[in-house]
């Protein structure tokens, strides 16, 4: 059994698989020098988890199926000791904020549609805001607010992560699994070998052919979990060829500590992309980081120039995707949001117009404390489905006859990591017929604590 891909979405299969499962042989190939450099690290993301009750661009069907798996992860922390816990996952209270009447009158529907499955939700008003964040209540010179403003609040939630960690958790997880079995006399090997690019893989027989730099590995099952590389990868063998990929990034600012939690704002529903919010970095204490910002990048990874050719050969550049993108620029908001996004990154502009949106969070928030996070953000693989001209949104996950997959992760590909491991869990168990521990699964994982 094959991984490649050492970011969250790989090292949480190789948990599953290690604990879950009897599998004789697991093996996870990372090209980087580090497990999670890319769109796991701790500085190209947005550190959540996306549990479905702040994010207003879900429904609630849509939100409670976000909310099971990320309570997924909430369970894993139960697995590891408190110092263990403590570098992965954090609290913070959080909110999603209205402004105006329409956005605020908005949230109040909303909250009586979602706080019956979401007990934990208060409606607060600007005097309650006031109390959780008091620089979100103030305006100009300390003075009340003069908008009307509500917010839905969680007062104590597991809503953070250092994802990062979490990937080298997942694996310190899977070697103690594996060891507890070797102590029991079951003859398991588990493997992570870095600095090992995959250059290209073949069907053979029953399974496949993955050849490297250095090495040929043969596998009966293989799961390609490496963000746009998944695409990549998966067209070169001829797979996924009705998807384009059109890699959006995203940068982040910096002020002094403004917020004491997670502060989200209203989505616009006409727009792809995430609405502006503003986070207790968990790196970096005493700061709130803001954003992110949308960038339309040809790049499969940021700040490497060298994937520019990647992403070229992912883009497929062809009458549907340019129809596609015809659709999103006829739309004025989104086209709107492009352009304008594409000043965010004009060094002496970009801080003076992203103070204007990050005024609807912290009305009295001035230009000299704002400063570009330099080297922050990451690439997100936004795919294109080319027979039904339309963006796709969310993870998408391309499989065959063969026993092979290829998950490009999206957000909120993180949040969905141990929910995607399960999916790719049962297929792998059902393909190769291998014991699977489904209710020490679902026990662990699934079970609310009593």
């Amino acid at each position: 059994m094959l991984i490649v891909g050492g970011g969250v979405s790989g090292t949480a299969l190789l948990f599953c698989l290690a604990r879950y499962t009897n599998l004789g042989s697991v093996l996870l190939l990372e090209k980087e020098k580090q497990l999670a450099l890319i769109n796991s690290r701790s500085t190209n993301n947005s550190q959540t988890i996306h549990c479905g009750d702040i994010e207003t661009n879900y429904n609630l069907e849509k939100a409670l199926q976000v909310n099971r798996r990320a309570n997924m992860l909430v369970r894993y922390g139960e697995l590891l000791t408190e110092e263990e816990r403590q570098k992965v996952l954090f609290c913070f209270p959080k909110m999603v904020l209205g402004v105006g009447p329409e956005e605020c009158n908005f949230l109040r529907e909303r909250f009586k549609q979602f706080q019956p499955h979401f007990p934990e939700m208060e409606l607060l008003d600007a005097a309650a805001i006031g109390r959780w964040e008091p620089a979100v209540a103030k305006g100009i010179n300390a003075a009340v607010r003069p908008e009307e403003i509500t917010a839905i609040g969680i007062a104590a939630s597991t809503s953070a992560v250092d994802y990062q960690a979490l990937a080298e958790s997942f694996v310190d997880q899977a070697k103690a699994a594996i060891a507890t079995d070797l102590e029991k006399g079951l003859l398991r090997q588990l493997e992570v070998q870095l600095n090992q690019k995959v250059l290209n893989i073949s069907k053979d027989g029953d399974g496949y052919v993955i050849n490297t730099a250095t090495e040929t590995i043969k596998a009966r099952y293989v799961v390609v979990s490496a963000g746009a590389h998944s695409l990549l990868i998966a067209q070169a063998m001829g797979h996924g060829l009705e998807y384009s990929c059109l890699p959006v990034a995203g940068s982040f600012y910096f002020t002094p500590k403004l917020l004491n939690g997670k502060v989200y704002t209203v989505q616009n529903n006409k727009l792809p992309f995430a609405a502006i919010h503003g986070d207790p970095d968990v790196l970096v204490p005493g700061k709130t980081r803001f954003g992110p910002t949308a960038l339309l990048l040809p790049l499969l990874e940021r700040y490497r120039p060298e994937t520019f050719w990647e992403f070229l050969k992912v883009l497929r550049l062809d009458g549907a995707v340019l129809t596609v993108l015809w659709q999103l620029f006829r739309i004025s908001d989104i086209r709107n949001y492009i352009l304008r996004n594409l000043l965010f990154e004009v060094p002496w502009l970009r801080r003076w117009l992203f103070l204007q949106d990050l005024r609807k969070i912290v009305p009295s928030a001035q230009l000299k404390d704002l400063k570009f996070a330099e080297g922050y953000g990451g690439v997100r693989p936004q795919l294109i489905d080319k027979r039904n001209h339309k963006l796709m949104l969310g993870e998408a996950r391309i499989s065959c006859d063969g026993p092979i997959v290829f998950n490009v992760t999206p957000s909120p590909g993180g949040t969905d990591c141990l929910g995607n491991a399960e999916q790719d869990l049962r297929a792998i168990v059902a393909r190769l017929n291998c014991e699977f521990r489904a209710e020490q699964l679902e026990q662990e994982l699934h079970q609310l604590q009593a």
